[in-house]
């Protein structure tokens, strides 16, 4: 049984989570979190779905077995891919997933034009096609594909030329045309600044972290399971590199 001294891991495809860290600790902070980034195999997005999936319960079931009392999905791409069948196997852990903060944007913007910014495996989802159904009423949608930006925030080049010339192409053409764009990566945060200097001031920039750090809470709070005391940050990479270790722990501070 879990206890509350228990870990949260939180895991992601490579340093993106890390956005959604920030959160969690700023919701959560006496709890101890275990963070796990997958950027030996990132980027997962141009992935098959199959294997997004393998990969993704792969770690998770690495990081049950070290005796977690939650795991928090901080990527899209592998809640998309993976969630239903990680809560299948563990119906009795709390599992949290993060999706697109659309209905956020169109809860803000009724009848306005929303861009979605999600890797290819996200917006080829059936989890996500349905997320769209259910706002299609109240807003219309505008699909941008960021393939590359992924490889840009891992390598430190969230903000540079490198992500303007790549962003350009595809966020020129809407640049105030857009009430607001919804980061559905979470590695896409981290290039906030350049997104919003290529669609303009007045587009709003959402992400679904603040969501799910209040969600887990909750689950956490209903089971009992929130912790007194000083909280604790470990992060590990499966690159078993030093520099990525401390990259995240830059960003966590970003």
């Amino acid at each position: 049984m879990p206890t509350k001294n228990d870990y949260i891991a939180v895991f992601d495809s490579g340093v993106g989570g890390i956005s959604v860290l920030r959160h969690l600790r700023r919701e959560l902070p006496n709890e101890r979190f275990l963070y796990f980034g997958d950027s030996a195999n990132a980027p997962y997005g141009t992935r098959p779905t199959d294997e997004i999936r393998d990969l993704t319960i792969a770690a998770a079931e690495k990081l049950m077995a070290r005796g977690i009392k939650a795991l928090v999905l901080a990527c899209n791409t592998a809640t998309a891919a993976a969630i239903k069948d990680l809560r299948l196997r563990h119906p009795d852990t709390i599992i949290i997933g993060i999706e697109p903060a659309l209905k956020m944007a169109t809860d803000r913007f009724p009848g306005g034009t929303i861009g979605v910014m999600a890797t290819p495996a996200t917006l080829r989802e059936g989890k996500f096609a349905r997320l769209v159904e259910r706002c299609a009423d109240h807003c219309t949608v505008v699909k941008l594909p960021a393939a590359g930006l992924v490889e840009l925030v891992e390598s430190g080049k969230a903000n540079s030329p490198e992500s303007a010339a790549l962003l350009r192409p595809l966020l020129a053409p809407h640049a105030g045309k857009l009430d607001a764009i919804v980061l559905g990566c979470t590695h896409y945060p981290f290039a906030a600044e350049t997104i919003s200097a290529l669609v303009g001031q007045g587009c709003a920039i959402l992400d679904g972290g603040p969501g799910t750090a209040h969600h887990t809470r909750r689950r956490l709070e209903n089971a009992g399971l929130l912790r007194d005391g000083e909280g604790e940050i470990i992060i590990e990479n499966s690159a078993n590199c030093h520099d990525i270790v401390d990259f995240c722990f830059e960003l966590l501070n970003f």
